[in-house]
């Protein structure tokens, strides 16, 4: 046991020296907003049971996603390829991979994979039991 207490103490330097260029936790805020992409101020919280949902969905390239309005407030980023989000009324968001977005609420729109690799969104929808996260029109 004395043997291994030195080589032991030098390993835990190591850990409570930390400079900047090592540190071992980080945090980076994407996204702190009230409002969604297009600039429209979030709604309230609906009354019910919270219910979180968690997507991962993926879209072919040159695939065009269907008009739809989500009634939940919902956020996401980009994992990975390009994604083109248009409103009804010609409102547009261009996202490259690493981009975060907050959905519009109750705002019919689509999105078009405009790139050549598939494309990845995670998307985190804050709704309540028993209410769809989306509709399609």
């Amino acid at each position: 046991m004395k043997y291994l207490l030195p080589p032991l103490m030098v390993l835990l330097s190591f850990y409570s020296t930390a400079d900047e260029k090592h540190v071992p936790i980080s945090v980076e805020t994407i996204v702190k907003t009230t409002q969604s992409w297009n600039g429209n101020t979030l709604p309230a919280y609906p009354k019910g049971q919270p219910e979180i949902t968690i997507l991962k969905i993926a879209i072919a390239p040159g695939v065009t996603l269907p008009w739809h309005q989500h009634p939940v407030i919902n956020a996401g980023v980009l994992l990975k390829g390009e994604l083109l989000v248009t409103t009804k009324k010609g409102k547009k968001l261009k996202m490259t991979a690493g981009d975060p977005i907050t959905e519009v609420i109750d705002t019919w729109h689509y999105g078009v994979n405009t790139g050549t690799d598939t494309a990845e969104i995670m998307v985190f929808y804050a709704g309540i039991e028993n209410q769809p996260i989306t509709i399609k029109q």
